[in-house]
């Protein structure tokens, strides 16, 4: 499986992190063959949250992998976890990037996951009343602790990520953010620079260009999806010439389509991480063989455009 680092970590990690929001669709047996499965493949890199299933994810995770603190095992794989989404009865009622709150949250997580450490802790989306002092504090804390390796951001634009370092001395690692070829407005305002259109709006600050010039990792979130959470692309009847141009990529590289469209995250050189969310071991292996394809030019861009995003 090939590799790229995580910011300025010195992790090396695999190209495609292993996301676990849905693991608990599983049983404690298929939990154990799909986690043994993406370990076989390279994929040692496996992404969470507190809330993911009320935080039974985490902790089926542990249950299904025999998680200890003493085990081989949690040397040889990269856990990342996530925190800040505040919930009451299953609701979200906030979120929360106070001092307290995410000293608490990792406690917990270290408890559910079964582990003394995690390698990388990302705060789950902005909270509009951060103190950056008082997260700087937290992680000082943790790391002090030992509880923590290294820390990121998700769905952060470039000034929050700034603000941020202006407290924390340590590099912030990883940026989370919605992107596919059919949700990539990171990418299409970068396209449509000084243009009177849609395409040109920046939303977010520049934060793809921001992010390559710190060194801090991309990770991609929904890679297959379009809108929020509105669902997938792959053989969906909204996106017919996306498909058609993804089954003939696919086809020229052995990849399925679903594969393909990993391919053309992987073929931006920013060094996006991609996040899959499947709990099918098959559909795993067919998205890893994304990793040993290079697209070319030509077939970016006829993605891109596919899915409905025009060149100026």
């Amino acid at each position: 499986m090939k590799t790229l680092p995580i910011g300025k970590t010195g992790l090396e990690a695999p190209v495609l992190a292993v996301g676990c929001m849905r693991l608990n669709t599983l049983d404690k047996p298929l939990a154990e063959r799909f986690l043994k499965t993406a370990i076989e493949l390279g994929l040692n890199f496996f992404d969470h949250a507190d809330i993911y299933g009320g935080g039974v994810c985490e902790s089926l995770f542990a249950e299904a992998l025999g998680l200890s603190l003493s085990s081989d095992l949690r040397e040889k794989i990269i856990l990342q976890s996530k925190c800040g989404i505040e919930t009451r009865d299953g609701h979200t009622i906030g979120y929360n990037h106070s001092k307290s709150y995410i000293l608490r949250s990792v406690d917990a997580i270290l408890k559910r996951l079964k582990t003394d450490y995690l390698d990388l802790l990302v705060l789950h989306r902005p909270d509009a009343l951060t103190d950056p002092e008082e997260v700087a504090e937290a992680f000082d804390n943790l790391k002090s602790a030992g509880k923590v390796h290294h820390f990121g951001v998700s769905n952060q634009n470039a000034a929050q990520i700034a603000l941020l370092q202006k407290y924390w001395a340590d590099p912030i690692a990883v940026n989370q953010l919605q992107l596919s070829a059919a949700n990539c407005t990171l990418i299409s305002s970068g396209i449509n620079v000084n243009l009177q259109n849609d395409a040109a709006i920046d939303r977010d600050g520049s934060t793809l260009d921001y992010c390559r010039l710190h060194d801090i990792t991309i990770q991609a979130w929904s890679p297959l999806q379009y809108g929020f959470f509105k669902g997938t692309f792959i053989g969906s009847n909204r996106f017919p010439e996306l498909n058609a141009v993804l089954e003939e990529v696919g086809a020229a590289h052995s990849l399925s389509p679903a594969a393909a469209a990993i391919a053309w995250l992987l073929r931006h050189p920013a060094g996006i991480q991609p996040i899959t969310g499947t709990m099918n071991t098959s559909h795993l292996r067919y998205l890893a063989a994304a990793a040993d394809v290079t697209l070319s030019r030509e077939e970016w861009y006829a993605i891109y455009m596919a899915a409905g995003n025009q060149l100026p």
